[in-house]
């Protein structure tokens, strides 16, 4: 178990994601300054439960996962962050804040890739790329349909998941995955229940 300082977003945070935060708020300033006097580039994201980004007193989801810092500098005032997401991890215990979140930490295994899980993910690629598509003729995505993955299989399962229009409720619950098998199937089971959502005919007035 590992002591980390905790970042409460708005937003799930997945392995193999990059992460992008202008950052302007007091504790999290210190925060990052106390991480660069210690040469430390690791905290954690949480989603957060009930409550704001800003101000304290949120409450917080206790499934996460470790963003490593790439980059840092200040722009307009705030100090721009750019992470990489890396290991999920589960909250073991909340500390007091001194300023900023801290958490006791246990790292959650990594999902293993296995070749016969290919044609699985091909099924969920597939429907995750449709329902984007679908998604965009309604609102602006962050991601487009045609959007590459990387080569490798594990890392590319949780770019999609990560890129699929969901919930927040819906991506933790794909955080949560206990094996690459779930994460596929659920994520296949979701993008295509939303993608059935976006079809559907409006009803008459």
């Amino acid at each position: 178990m590992t002591q980390v300082p905790m970042f409460p977003l708005g937003s799930v945070l997945f392995p193999h994601m990059p992460l992008l935060l202008r950052v302007f708020e007091e504790r999290y300033l210190v925060m990052l300054a106390r991480m660069v006097e210690e040469e430390s580039t690791q905290f954690g994201v949480v989603l957060i439960e009930r409550g704001q980004e800003v101000g304290g007193g949120e409450q917080r989801f206790a499934f996460g996962t470790l963003a490593h810092i790439a980059q840092l500098g200040e722009q307009e005032g705030v100090v721009a962050l750019v992470a990489q997401g890396e290991h999920r991890f589960e909250v073991v215990e909340w500390l007091e804040e001194s300023p900023y979140p801290t958490a006791v930490i246990r790292e959650l295994p990594d999902l293993d890739w296995d070749e016969s899980l290919r044609p699985l993910r091909a099924r969920a690629e597939s429907a995750v790329r449709r329902t984007l598509a679908l998604a965009s003729e309604f609102a602006d995505m962050p991601w487009a349909s045609d959007v590459e993955l990387a080569d490798d299989p594990a890392a590319a399962a949780w770019q999609l998941a990560a890129i699929s229009p969901l919930g927040p409720l819906d991506q933790v619950q794909l955080l949560r995955s206990a094996s690459m098998e779930e994460l596929l199937g659920n994520l296949l089971e979701l993008t295509t229940a939303a993608a059935e959502a976006y079809s559907a005919p409006w009803p008459d007035e």
